[in-house]
């Protein structure tokens, strides 16, 4: 900038000042014409006023008082307000207090995991791998194969989805685009309330309700596979329902509107547009709703009939890792416990990759 742009805060007041001299008379007789005489006259006043590099701000302190002459208020200096230290220490504490929470959910896997490892490994060394992974579970012969129990949780799994994806998925497309929202209020609170109910309850109505007509269905026993599927099912749809909707209610309105724009019809935009958008939130709920069905242990117990051999129909008994695990844990001993520690051992790897493919999918998504 040059020197004729540059203006002295006096000069920004009083246009015409002298900026080399600090000539304040000019700001007094401008901002008081009927004291300018009285000012001239005093040279006290004038040699105060004509001081060099006087600043605006000091001129109150050199004007006299006089109720007419405006007072320049002085504006109080601002400094940077540091936190206090109790504040710093507190959000400090907390910080670490949060980390530590966070933190103490890797650890607990870490143990868990390690524990089981360290209780398993006499699988490999006297039980043996072909043993381990055989098809015959006899423990007091000797025989800790557990291919038998694998395919029963596959099995009850695999029935559990056919029939719980459709119902889930469904649900949720329902609450999400077709249901009013007097209907919602019902439905959705009763969906999100069978979350709730425990394990052994589903159990008392498999067995109480749903055997029976198993039974008179088969001719069997009501015991089995098709048995799981109907409880397991019933299970896992607030799951399959919560995560469908959420992955529903995240594709924008803009889209629908552009396909009811082009003259789609409600159910053409959902099967055509909506779900084809949605698709890996879908899938996603499906794989929490797998992992759900694999872990499910107490329900799967009292309707199974607990049989660890390979099935040979749905309606015949059979037996699950999960439901062996918590039948033979209470009174098992030496290689048994160890082999149901392989078990566990089995179904952590299994939740670990059901995880890993939640993870991948859930960043395919945000891709």
């Amino acid at each position: 900038m040059t020197d004729d742009t540059k203006k002295s805060p006096l000069e920004s007041f009083v246009p015409g000042a002298d900026k080399s001299s600090g000539d304040a008379a000019a700001f007094a007789a401008a901002r008081m014409p009927g004291q300018e005489a009285s000012m001239t006259s005093n040279p006290s006043t004038m040699a105060s006023l004509r001081q060099p590099n006087l600043a605006v701000d000091d001129l109150p302190s050199v004007l006299p008082e006089d109720p007419m002459v405006p007072i320049i208020p002085q504006q109080p200096k601002r400094e940077l307000a540091l936190v206090s230290r109790s504040t710093y220490l507190k959000e400090k504490g907390l910080q670490y207090l949060f980390f530590g929470c966070a933190f103490l959910a890797v650890i607990v896997v870490m143990l868990i995991f390690a524990f089981t490892i360290k209780e398993a490994l006499p699988v490999f060394t006297e039980i043996g791998l072909s043993n381990f992974f055989g098809f015959v579970w006899a423990p007091s012969e000797g025989q800790y194969g557990i291919m038998s129990l694998a395919a029963g949780s596959a099995m009850v799994t695999a029935g559990a989805l056919l029939m719980g994806v459709p119902l889930g998925v469904g649900t949720a497309v329902y609450l999400t685009e077709i249901a009013s929202d007097r209907i919602r209020k019902i439905v959705s609170p009763a969906v999100d309330l069978l979350a709730g109910v425990p394990s052994v309850i589903y159990g008392f109505f498999g067995m109480v309700i749903i055997r029976p007509l198993v039974a008179d269905l088969t001719g069997g026993l009501g015991f089995g596979a098709l048995t799981a599927w109907f409880v397991l099912a019933i299970m896992i749809v607030p799951t399959i329902t919560t995560l469908t909707m959420d992955a529903l209610n995240s594709i924008p309105m803009g889209i629908r509107e552009a396909s009811f724009a082009m003259g789609a019809t409600k159910w053409q935009t959902i099967y055509k547009v909506v779900l084809p958008a949605a698709k890996l939130g879908i899938v996603d709920a499906v794989v929490l709703g797998m992992g759900r069905a694999i872990g499910e242990t107490m329900a799967v117990l009292m309707v199974v009939g607990n049989a660890p051999v390979i099935p040979s129909s749905i309606a015949a008994p059979i037996s699950t890792l999960t439901s062996q695990i918590a039948l033979d844990m209470g009174y098992s001993s030496g290689l048994h416990r160890t082999a149901l520690f392989g078990m566990g051992v089995v179904l952590f790897i299994i939740s670990g990759c059901l995880v890993g493919v939640v993870r991948l999918l859930s960043k395919l998504k945000r891709k």
